[in-house]
């Protein structure tokens, strides 16, 4: 991939989209601006990526610019960035809850596309929702955009009406996940088996039964299904979930997601 492309902000999911890509593209063609030095210096350690204190020249010169400042300080954030923005760039903004409206008014109508990645990026098993008016962009820009996220993991565009949705099934589940592979490998720590490799089985596990998701491509309620044998341990388990209402809490933390997006 023959472009450059900076990031405004240096947090954990720039970290993560910045540490995938540079595992496609040249690390001194990735740029990352932040405030505090310690977030830099790791960037450069652990990935050789352009790291600045300070902004400058190297903006002019960015085929993209992706927005990872919070979104409670885009707007200041973005200021002093408009007069050092590449005519010939656009911008790529993945914090949550602003829409593309509001971040092209505040970029004076600068092109701007919205993403929301995963943490799983990092190492190339991220899921992206991508939004864009496609018909603002050449073919070149498009391909660009869909070449950095595969090059992270999946990558689907979908209506910007839908990216707040994107953040409950894909941007904050991780977090989810994990929380279920801790609480999972308690439950082995708890019959006896050591913590590290409690770990290893519950992870594996759940790590497994997604890749059989996508690669079978049947519902996830069939792939339960096969699993539950009449009057097995699976389907004492699976009632034990239904009973201390597993299924409403996963809706009620998505819920949870929702509402925070859109006040944000």
């Amino acid at each position: 991939m023959d472009f450059e492309v900076g990031f405004l902000g240096g947090g954990n999911m720039a970290r993560a989209l910045a540490g995938g890509l540079s595992r496609k593209l040249s690390p001194e063609k990735i740029h990352v601006f932040d405030r505090h030095p310690e977030k830099l210096a790791k960037l450069r350690a652990d990935f050789g990526l352009a790291v600045h204190e300070s902004l400058g020249d190297w903006v002019t010169k960015l085929d993209l610019l992706v927005l990872a400042v919070k979104p409670q300080g885009m707007k200041a954030a973005l200021e002093p960035v408009v007069p050092l923005l590449n005519p010939a760039g656009a911008a790529l903004s993945i914090a949550a809850g602003i829409e593309a409206e509001s971040l092209r008014g505040w970029l004076k109508g600068y092109p701007v596309m919205r993403a929301m990645p995963n943490t799983p990026a990092m190492i190339g098993e991220g899921m992206t929702g991508i939004s864009c008016i496609q018909e603002e962009y050449a073919p070149q820009e498009l391909e660009m955009l869909k070449r950095i996220f595969l090059s992270c993991g999946k990558a689907e565009l979908v209506d910007e009406r839908l990216m707040d949705a994107v953040v409950c099934a894909s941007g904050s589940s991780p977090a989810f996940a994990y929380m279920f592979i801790e609480a999972l490998a308690d439950s082995a720590v708890r019959c006896g088996m050591p913590r590290k490799q409690a770990y290893v089985f519950a992870a594996q596990a759940v790590k497994g039964a997604a890749a059989m998701v996508l690669e079978t491509g049947e519902h996830p309620g069939i792939l339960k299904d096969k699993v539950c044998s009449p009057a097995g341990t699976t389907i004492e388990g699976v009632a034990a979930l239904e009973e201390y209402g597993m299924r409403n809490a996963v809706l009620k933390a998505s819920e949870a997601v929702y509402k925070k997006c859109t006040r944000i």
